[in-house]
């Protein structure tokens, strides 16, 4: 079978497509025949080892567990192992491949009890495979971590990124009104999700308006957390999608002698969390933005324009099955 293989970090030339053998299912496993993937934010910082955490996990000088990168996933099972009760060969599944990634192949296999359930029935795979990360990780910080309210005002930062547009709508699903921040020309899109308020980053510093929030989500990891902790109103939360130490360690300073709080780290993998996104999916309360559709074969032009930063919402990968 297909798949993209890379054996170094480093930019979108790292990834090469070759031959390699395809799986066969566990007793506890289902192939899947995968028919698209993306270009989620898991990817990209796994090709680049950024931050450096990654070389830990994967190897100092060059990956040495992982040489298959792809997380999010739509496709169709193909075959299922002997004790798998959960699918049946012929079923749409979209979810996660999880910190093993392998979804840039033609076909993969999975435990049943991965983050995997069926595929929303008005959304393509290629619209699917958009949804698991970038969709998690709005469930997580929205509604786990924000605990978001009706009437709460909420600022997202970043709210035309993959995680971005899918916060907007699930802080809106929750009764929220929501600032989106972003380009100037992204505004159109963001107040098609739902954006309440529109901030141009480039001319305006939302931090010196005097306007306060209950929630201010950092979608991108660019934001100061010192700064934006002054629009937070008491018992007020800073949320960071980043996570990284040195943003966690000023967090914990700026939160000193305050009700405010910050909370960040990674977005769990759980499946109920994707099952009340195909929930919501279905009953047409939320949709993938995608930016652009690249097949497997482009892999690498995909991967140099998602490092440009100017990508909209999601960029899908495809896969054509010979």
């Amino acid at each position: 079978m297909k798949a993209v293989v890379f054996e170094k970090y480093g930019g979108p030339e790292v990834l090469q497509i070759r031959d390699v053998e395809k799986p066969t299912p566990k007793e506890n496993e289902v192939l899947i025949k995968i028919q698209a993937t993306s270009v989620c934010a898991a990817d990209w910082r796994m090709r680049k080892a950024s931050p450096f955490l990654v070389r830990l996990m994967m190897g100092l000088r060059r990956p040495t567990k992982i040489n298959i990168l792809g997380f999010d996933l739509a496709g169709e099972i193909e075959a299922v192992g002997a004790n798998v009760t959960k699918f049946k060969v012929g079923d749409q599944v979209f979810g996660g491949a999880g910190f093993n990634f392998g979804a840039y192949a033609e076909y993969i296999c999975i435990s049943e009890d991965s983050t995997l359930t069926t595929k929303p029935e008005n959304m393509t795979f290629a619209e699917a495979a958009t949804v698991p990360v970038g969709g998690d990780t709005a469930i997580y910080f929205m509604k786990h971590q924000g605990n978001i309210q009706p009437g709460q005002k909420v600022l997202i930062y970043g709210a035309s990124s993959s995680v971005g547009t899918f916060s907007i709508q699930v802080a809106k699903h929750f009764g929220a009104e929501v600032t989106a921040v972003c380009s100037a020309a992204n505004h159109d899109l963001v107040k098609s999700l739902g954006a309440d308020k529109v901030i141009d980053y480039k001319t305006e510093d939302f931090t010196k308006s005097g306007e306060t929030y209950d929630v201010v989500f950092d979608a991108v990891g660019k934001l100061s957390v010192s700064n934006s902790m002054k629009t937070l109103k008491e018992e007020g939360i800073f949320l960071d999608s980043v996570g990284m130490l040195r943003r966690s360690i000023r967090g914990k300073f700026a939160t000193i002698r305050s009700s405010k709080k910050v909370m960040g780290g990674s977005a769990l993998e759980l499946i109920e969390d994707l099952v009340y996104l195909r929930e919501l999916i279905e009953a047409g309360k939320l949709k993938a933005v995608i930016d652009r559709t690249y097949p497997l074969e482009e892999i690498v032009e995909a991967h140099r324009y998602v490092d440009t930063g100017r990508k909209k919402g999601n960029v899908a990968i495809t896969l054509d099955h010979l």
